[in-house]
């Protein structure tokens, strides 16, 4: 799970530019009972012998782990911590079902961390935490060839999307986030867009196909080395629905990053490697854009108005 953090750019991917306190509750020291019990859930004797903040990500506060158990092998780990109190307001059982979520996604043909332990309630850790090996690879920002970048982040997520959904119900089904936008953003230049795209959000799920869905799949949850995937992580919001609502996610991120023509090539990589025929709808688009956020959120801006207008444009 290590993550390069990327030049800066208009566009800065999501989860590199923090608050003061969003530093320091994110990207601050490890409690030391945390450390401690890491260290056992690898076996008697192990001991952490170095942490460091992994860069990226805003809802949880996330290290790497070196640890040495007492036969002097070297285990690397990722700490996932649940620090944040209004998250865990509304999901108090998130370690619950990020670790139910790795369980299903451990035979998946692409890489994914396993889970050594997880702490569901807080008791060891101090707060909810998932402990779980760390992969191979790098986030990559800024791919040398974009096409075939695209290609495999939709080989990867159709494999994603092939793993058997578990049938004792541990993972839940798709509902969108709800729509928080109450007005177009002051700074919109089309504030007609954002009324169209807020009514496009609230239709009815148009999907009621189940697979095993990432439900957060962008190129900051992918891993690469030597321009080839190597690993998927950020299994937390892992659920069961339409494909597509994946494949919406990522379109919203890729146009983001670079550019409209990235995430309409992305699109139809996908169709090509799963086969599908149906129609995309871009309800997955306003969805992914507007889902959870309010017209003061920072993640709305003008590349966001720019991918929902592209979306009502295929009404």
């Amino acid at each position: 799970m290590a993550r390069r953090e990327p030049e800066a750019r208009e566009d800065f991917p999501h989860g590199f530019h923090l608050s003061a306190a969003d530093e320091r509750l994110l990207r601050g020291p490890v409690p030391i009972h945390a450390l401690r019990w890491a260290a056992a859930a690898v076996g008697p004797e192990a001991a952490v012998v170095s942490c460091r903040a992994l860069a990226g990500g805003t809802s949880s506060a996330v290290h790497e782990l070196e640890v040495i158990d007492a036969e002097g092998r070297h285990h690397r780990l990722v700490l996932r911590r649940f620090v944040r109190r209004d998250w865990l307001a509304q999901e108090p059982d998130v370690a619950t079902h990020e670790a139910a979520a790795l369980t299903a996604v451990a035979p998946a043909p692409v890489p994914t961390p396993t889970l050594v332990a997880s702490d569901p309630d807080g008791s060891m850790v101090g707060v909810p935490a998932i402990l779980m090996t760390m992969l191979d690879g790098e986030v990559d920002w800024d791919p040398p060839e974009l096409d075939d970048f695209l290609r495999r982040l939709a080989q990867a997520l159709e494999l994603i999307h092939r793993i058997p959904v578990p049938a004792d119900g541990s993972l839940p089904p798709y509902r969108p986030y709800a729509v928080q936008l109450r007005r177009p953003p002051a700074w919109a230049t089309d504030p007609d867009v954002w009324l169209r795209a807020v009514a496009l959000a609230k239709r009815p799920v148009p999907s009621a196909e189940r697979v095993l869905i990432h439900r957060d799949y962008h190129p900051g949850n992918v891993l690469w080395r030597d321009r080839r995937v190597t690993g998927v992580v950020d299994w937390v919001n892992a659920g069961v629905g339409s494909p597509w609502a994946d494949v919406g996610h990522c379109r919203m991120n890729l146009a983001g990053r670079f550019g409209q023509p990235a995430a309409d090539r992305f699109e139809s990589l996908y169709r090509a490697v799963s086969a599908r025929d149906d129609e995309y709808s871009p309800y997955w688009d306003a969805v992914a854009s507007l889902g959870g956020f309010d017209e003061a959120s920072g993640s709305l801006h003008l590349n966001a108005e720019r991918f929902l207008a592209a979306a009502l444009s295929r009404l």
